[in-house]
């Protein structure tokens, strides 16, 4: 996984500034037929690409996620953190049992056009190592109840908005919920292996996640 950080700091999202005590991942996709992290992320850092109209660092965009995973401008799967990992994001809606922007953690796979299996190769298993990551993180257990789910699960658990992803998607190439988790968990098992490189790049947004957390404190 190549983890790189953008905050949206221009989206609304990020000025109300509310935080979260982590208590699960949730995995969404996009809904697009655009793979491109320039759709949603910006400014460009050189990496991304000229940035979309429409991308979601502006005020009025009425959704926020903490990270994306996608293309760069260069083809390559990467991920964006875009929000602190502990920020309330805007990205479940509501349930009759309430909300999992209370407690979880949320990013978006950008979906293409839900044909190609190395795209989905890559972002899945980016997908995948994100979430080993955050749970590692913040001492989640991703096969316990609830904690890893994706947006239509969050849906039949009463605590997000009616939509499919990711499971209009993964099936196509095999894949459930249960398949991820179980990846995931294997992962934090040391069943894979993260690259020196990875742990490096991981760390480094962590480290700076907390600076920007101890600022906030002392500001």
């Amino acid at each position: 996984m190549t983890l790189y950080r953008r905050f949206l700091t221009r989206n609304d999202c990020y000025a109300a500034g509310r935080t979260i005590t982590p208590q699960g991942v949730m995995v969404h996709s996009t809904g697009a037929n655009n793979p491109n992290l320039c759709r949603y992320v910006a400014p460009d850092d050189g990496r991304l690409g000229t940035p979309s109209s429409r991308h979601w660092n502006q005020s009025g965009t009425g959704a926020c996620v903490h990270a994306f995973v996608g293309r760069t401008k260069d083809g390559r799967v990467a991920v964006y953190q875009t929000l602190p990992w502990t920020m309330r994001g805007w990205h479940a809606g509501k349930g009759e049992k309430g909300s999992a922007n209370d407690t979880h953690i949320s990013f978006e796979i950008c979906e293409d056009g839900l044909e190609d299996r190395t795209y989905f190769e890559a972002v899945y298993q980016a997908a995948v190592e994100l979430t080993a990551y955050l749970c590692a993180q913040y001492q989640l257990d991703p096969k316990a109840d609830g904690v890893v789910i994706c947006h239509s699960e969050g849906c039949e658990r009463g605590i997000a908005s009616n939509h499919a992803d990711v499971m209009h998607w993964f099936p196509r190439f095999g894949r459930s919920m249960d398949d991820f988790r179980t990846d995931v968990a294997r992962m934090l098992e040391g069943e894979e292996h993260v690259t020196q490189e990875q742990f490096d790049q991981m760390m480094t947004a962590w480290l700076e996640s907390r600076a920007d957390r101890w600022a906030a404190f002392t500001a």
